[in-house]
Formats: structure tokens, C-alpha cells, sequence
């Protein structure tokens, strides 16, 4: 099948798929510049390290306190460098630890009205970047691409956290069979809608 009928099928082709590759490895290498990173952050007026700054943001984004496994599962990274970032932004009083309620032995974080504040103008300096950079651009091709954004990044999520079980999970001996597929399988969905 050539990519014209690819392209008919409603299917994506061979060559929209390597352009769309090709402007996302720009647009990521563009948006992780530390560089790029400084200058945005110096506008709102503040130093954080882009990664100090998505743990705020899934902190902001979420339902209260977390504990420190949780935020690392969304960030799918190590708990111990979720503990360092904590370590690091309590001491800046972006966020504060509590004791979790249902385990003793565990600690909730939870991002401060300071941290909310930081996030808040480090968000609209962006935005005037955005609106800057996309000046003339239509509103509905603007639309569109949030909405094919949001999807790559909710299928490619769900992908790495996929992957991620499968390198980590011990396989269900043959005892366990039945269950361990089935408890694999649960963490599977909840780590897809989570992560989404």
C-alpha cells in the first residue's frame, strides 16, 4: 500500500510519521535547553530546575498530599531522587511533609501556597512565549494540536510504563499464575489512567 492510500485510509504515512518525529525532536531539544529553561524561569522571576518543576506540577496537578513512591511512579523515576528534589524544594518552602494518615511509617508532600505561586508565574511566562511564538497561527490548527499532543503523550506514557513493568515485574511463577497476571494487569490500567 503506498502512503496516497495510507493517506485515504485515514491511516498516518511513512513520511508524515518522520516529519512528525523530526519536529518533536526539535521542539524537545528546543523546550529542554537550559538555556531556554533559565531564561523562561528568569522572566517569572524564579530559580528551579526543570525537573524541581515538573515534581511541583504533578504535586499541583494532583488530588492533596502524595506520597514520595506515588510521585515517583508519575515522573517514573527513582523514589530516591523524588526524596532529593523534596529535600531540596522544602527548603525553599515550596513544599511541606506530613505524616501519612494511614501508614506511620510513610510521608505525604504536599506543594505549599508558595509553590502554587511559583508555578503560577513560571506558567504565564511561558504562555506569553506561546502566544509570541504561535502569533498568526489559527486557533483551530492551535486546538488540533492539543488535542494530537495529548494523545501521543497519554499512548507514549502508557508505553514507557508498559515497558517499565515488564523490565522490573518479576514474571508469576507458575503458582501464582492466574493471580500475579491479573494483579500485573490491574497495575497496568491504573498506571495508564494515572499517568494520562
Amino acid at each position: 500500500m503506498s502512503d496516497d492510500e495510507d493517506a485515504e485510509d485515514g491511516r498516518t504515512t511513512a513520511c508524515e510519521l518522520d516529519g512528525l518525529e523530526a519536529v518533536l525532536a526539535t521542539l524537545a531539544y528546543l523546550l529542554t535547553r537550559s538555556q531556554e529553561h533559565e531564561r523562561r524561569t528568569a522572566r517569572a522571576g524564579i530559580t528551579a530546575a526543570r525537573s524541581d518543576v515538573y515534581l511541583l506540577r504533578a504535586l499541583a496537578e494532583g488530588s492533596g498530599a502524595s506520597r514520595v513512591s506515588d510521585l515517583a511512579d508519575r515522573l517514573m523515576v527513582k523514589p530516591s531522587h523524588v526524596t532529593r528534589q523534596i529535600d531540596r524544594l522544602q527548603g525553599q518552602q515550596l513544599v511541606e511533609r506530613s505524616q501519612d494518615a494511614l501508614d506511620r511509617r510513610a510521608r505525604q508532600v504536599a506543594i505549599t501556597a508558595d509553590g502554587r505561586e511559583l508555578l503560577d508565574r513560571l506558567k504565564q511566562a511561558n504562555i506569553a512565549g506561546l502566544a509570541s511564538a504561535l502569533d498568526g497561527v489559527p486557533e483551530p490548527d492551535v486546538t488540533a494540536t492539543v488535542g494530537v499532543l495529548r494523545h501521543l503523550i497519554d499512548r507514549y506514557v502508557h508505553r514507557v510504563r508498559t515497558t517499565m513493568l515488564s523490565e522490573d515485574e518479576p514474571l508469576p511463577n507458575r503458582a501464582d499464575g492466574a493471580a500475579g497476571a491479573a494483579r500485573a494487569k490491574a497495575r497496568l490500567s491504573t498506571a495508564a489512567h494515572d499517568g494520562g
